[in-house]
């Protein structure tokens, strides 16, 4: 026994005269500990030993279990990060305030949750799903990147603060490598175009993006200064070094620029209701975060810019400087995914029966099989055409009074559609869902009981089209420009303006939508 104990590294305490093992009749308790060192020679003396402890009597000795513990690993106490290994509840929340709890290791990611949340509530899977950190008693909230820990940022929360995690649509999270020219403008990168005078603004952006590197932005915010509700104008520059602002108008010498924050150990968030928690002079607030701030409101570094366009292109950069070339790799890898099939797992094999199928065209009076692959694309369309134009006939009544009972209500059940909301929520849901060119919904008109309205954004504004049912010789058909272009139905005339941009000012891209948990 006392060579096998050498051998493993385990020591054990000499029994003393009176000791606990004496007195307990030689039994070993759960609460008293086990010393074990990695060499079989004896600790220092001055160590303190567990047999020369009073023996107490532990009135809870399930909780001595670190495996089972729930107290003894908890990030909140100060134990570091969350353990690999373990499991931790998240509390995930839907835009209509649907809780779902779902159980994560510490390696969780944002994508691996939201790839869960899509399977589990049947949702078109994309990589527009995002997880949003929402900290509702400072009206901050942000898009974690997919490869951030979930654990980890629900860890650094404030015990008992108003902070929860939404699933929602994010269509604006990889916009920065899709339309990098308009949320890079010229003015805002010039000493960059100067530097490299003979590249063009375009391919100088993707230059930065293709190195995982942030371009030099440089412009004018407003800043609330620290313990007071005054709001100045400073012109900012955001270098390698990090972010500076001037004392001296727009000069860059150093004299005149003070280092404002570090952004590689912060957060930047987005403030949604600046004006009545922070007092802010625009709607487009945005806010620096240092990781060890856990709750108030005096740690936070509050800036403001002139419109969204400005607060777009900081935001960019914060991010670009902050994770680098980790950013481009997201993207990457979300675009991968989109080309996989949905399935998870190996491609499963045909039956015979799906083998015997073969594409064929029932225009004629006899079938016929269809053996070019380019054919059968468009005998598909025309299918589908003359079917619509069946259903349309069919249901359409010919009394002036009456519309069609399908028409009139088969929107309903389009994703697209949202109802009898307001034009101020519904500006509210685009702008959570990105402000990107071809984000719409549709949706029942206040002011005209019988019309819709489609909500449009284009250039990072939302514009609203007034959509009129009419009807000629007793058919129902909706239009937006008094008659000139014609649908039987709303699903016609969003599918047309998803092909074709018609009156719009662009095609429509993306829909909003919104999930029940």
């Amino acid at each position: 026994m006392e060579g096998g104990a050498q051998q493993s590294g385990l020591w054990e305490p000499p029994e003393q005269e009176g000791g606990p093992a004496e007195r307990d009749g030689g039994e070993l308790r759960r609460s008293q500990p086990l010393f074990i060192h990695g060499s079989s020679r004896q600790p220092p003396q001055e160590e303190p030993r567990a047999s020369s402890l009073p023996s107490i009597p532990n009135p809870f000795p399930e909780l001595c279990s670190p495996s089972n513990s729930p107290i003894l690993s908890s990030p909140t106490l100060g134990q570091g990060p969350p353990r690999e290994g373990t499991s931790h509840v998240v509390k995930v929340f839907g835009e209509d305030g649907a809780c779902r709890s779902l159980e994560a290791s510490a390696g969780t990611t944002a994508r691996q949750l939201c790839e869960t949340l899509v399977r589990r509530t049947r949702a078109l899977h994309d990589h527009s799903w995002a997880l949003v950190e929402l900290h509702q008693h400072l009206a901050l909230e942000r898009c974690l990147e997919d490869h951030e820990s979930v654990v980890e940022v629900q860890s650094s929360w404030a015990p008992g603060a108003d902070s929860r995690f939404v699933f929602r649509k994010n269509f604006a999270k990889y916009e920065l490598f899709k339309s990098s020219t308009l949320l890079f403008p010229e003015v805002m990168v010039s000493s960059c175009l100067e530097a490299n005078k003979s590249m063009a603004h375009s391919e100088l952006i993707q230059n930065f993006l293709n190195s995982g590197s942030c371009p030099e932005v440089q412009g004018f915010l407003h800043l609330r200064e620290a313990g007071r509700k005054v709001w100045k104008r400073f012109h900012f520059s955001l270098r390698r070094s990090g972010l500076y602002y001037s004392t001296k108008g727009t000069s860059k010498d150093p004299r005149h620029l003070q280092y404002f924050a570090d952004l590689t150990e912060s957060n930047i968030y987005y403030v949604t209701q600046g004006k009545k928690l922070y007092g802010t002079p625009t709607e487009f607030g945005f806010c620096i975060k240092p990781h060890k701030v856990r709750g108030g409101v005096k740690a936070l570094k509050l800036l403001c810019s002139e419109d969204e366009q400005s607060r777009s292109c900081w935001m960019a950069a914060f991010r670009l400087f902050k994770y680098g070339m980790q950013l481009y790799r997201n993207y990457q890898q979300a675009q991968a995914r989109l080309s996989q099939p949905p399935w998870i797992g190996p491609t499963p094999l045909r039956s015979v029966s799906d083998n015997a199928l073969v594409a064929m065209d029932f225009s004629g009076c006899t079938g016929r099989v269809i053996e070019n692959p380019n054919e059968v694309l468009s005998v598909a369309l025309e299918e589908a055409q003359a079917w619509r134009k069946k259903t349309t006939h069919r249901y359409s009544l010919p009394a002036a009074c009456h519309s069609s009972p399908l028409s009139a209500a088969i929107h309903r059940t389009q994703p697209w559609f949202h109802g009898r909301i307001s034009r101020e929520d519904t500006q509210q849901l685009i702008g959570r869902q990105g402000l990107v060119d071809g984000v719409f919904l549709v949706r029942e008109s206040q002011r005209n009981p019988k019309g819709f309205v489609l909500s449009l954004c284009h250039l990072q504004r939302i514009k609203h089209y007034l959509i009129l049912p009419s009807e000629e010789e007793g058919r129902l058909y909706f239009t937006m420009d008094d008659g000139q272009t014609r649908f039987a139905d709303l699903i016609q005339l969003v599918e047309f303006h998803q092909i074709n941009r018609g009156i719009l000012p662009c095609k429509l891209r993306h829909y909003c939508t919104c999930v029940a948990l």
